[in-house]
């Protein structure tokens, strides 16, 4: 008799004789299409973005950002050692410097993130495609790989899937690495010997970044070393992806264009950063100008891919203007009254994420409250 196996499932559907690895099967099947499973009727909104397409694009808007990190590792490195170098040369030792950070970030983070799909049984979700790529910006050129490893395991695993993976997270993933690599290895996060890579057969020297630099010795120390123009272009020791405005502006404009971030929280934070140091500059808590801490640090980079993560931010339109003026605001005053930790930025996005709900559920109360008074007085 022949087997009808007209109902019968595929072997990677669920059911089938390979169905438990239906959720890895799908990630790769789905990565470069979108499947035909959508609704055909009903009242549903039918667009042509979804979260793959969101995630790509912010992808797309990190690239510039990754670009000039891989050549400034190259030309921090023949600066410092005084090495005869030009554009290409500077670009591939710093490309092949950057690529394996991006390598350890993927294979450890897409590993577990297949892994806790397989176990729930559920699709693999495109959320890691950006927090992949942010990590390996987001931290010093000579980090240890095994140190990162440790920190994006740690990351996703207690900063996303223990709370149901992505669209269920409040902190954001990337900066929950760097947060975990701060905290746990200090020597390998901070000082003045990891932001430059030395090339074989030199030894290593030590160059600080600018905001180490003004936080020591002030505007002083700061112009002695570098220009504002400096800072602008970024070619500055620092993060891998931090350190270039130019850069970080392309990727600005293409997140504002498509709409896929917030340009509140982006306005928000920058007000929020030059009112506080403007207030400092007022009250003589420091000599450095307000809008020089726009461009030090980590400030830009994170306002702009960081803060305006849509699933850790403030999700009201009012609180995304709240949320954003306050991570503006944490950032200087950590700067200026933690002689312990340059940078404030990333301590300033994390306490917001965990605010986040409270600022929308302020927000939406109050507005409740309001409309509630006009009706009584109507």
């Amino acid at each position: 008799m022949e087997e009808n196996t007209a109902n019968k499932p595929g072997l990677f559907e669920k059911g089938g004789k390979l169905g438990f690895l239906h959720s890895t099967v799908d990630a790769f099947d789905t990565f470069l299409r979108v499947p035909g499973t959508v609704t055909r009727k009903g009242a549903h909104v039918r667009d042509a973005v979804d979260l793959k397409r969101v995630m790509i694009i912010v992808v797309l808007a990190l690239v510039p950002a990754a670009l000039f990190g891989m050549y400034n590792v190259g030309y921090q490195s023949a600066h410092l050692y005084g090495l005869d170098w030009g554009f290409w040369k500077m670009f591939w030792f710093g490309f092949w410097k950057v690529l394996p950070l991006f390598v350890v970030s993927y294979v450890v983070g897409l590993f577990i993130e297949f892994a806790s799909a397989q176990i729930r049984g559920e699709e693999v979700n495109e959320g890691y495609l950006v927090s992949g790529f942010l990590i390996p910006l987001i931290v010093p050129v000579d980090v240890p790989l095994w140190m990162l490893a440790v920190a994006v395991a740690f990351a996703v695993l207690f900063g996303k899937e223990v709370f149901g993976g992505t669209g269920m997270n409040f902190l954001n993933p990337a900066l929950l690495a760097r947060a975990f690599l701060f905290f746990s290895y200090p020597s390998s996060m901070s000082g003045s010997s990891v932001w430059v890579h030395a090339p074989k057969g030199v030894d290593a020297v030590t160059a600080a970044t600018p905001l180490a630099v003004a936080g020591d010795g002030g505007m002083g120390a700061l112009n002695a070393q570098y220009s504002f123009m400096d800072l602008f272009y970024g070619l500055i020791p620092g993060s891998v992806g931090e350190t270039s405005l130019i850069a970080i502006l392309i990727g600005a404009f293409i997140l504002l264009w498509t709409g896929v971030a917030s340009w509140k929280i982006m306005c928000s934070s920058v007000i929020g950063a030059l009112a506080i140091g403007a207030l400092a500059n007022a009250l003589g808590a420091t000599d450095i100008p307000a809008y020089y801490q726009l461009v030090l640090g980590g400030f830009a980079f994170g306002t702009v891919f960081m803060a305006t993560d849509p699933v850790t931010s403030a999700q009201t339109e009012c609180g995304k203007w709240i949320y954003g003026f306050l991570i503006g605001a944490m950032c200087v005053v950590v700067r200026l009254f933690n002689p312990g930790y340059a940078e404030g930025m990333m301590l300033a996005i994390l306490l917001m994420n965990t605010f986040a709900p409270l600022i929308d559920h302020c927000v939406v109360t109050s507005s409740i409250n309001r409309r509630a008074k006009k009706v009584k007085t109507a």
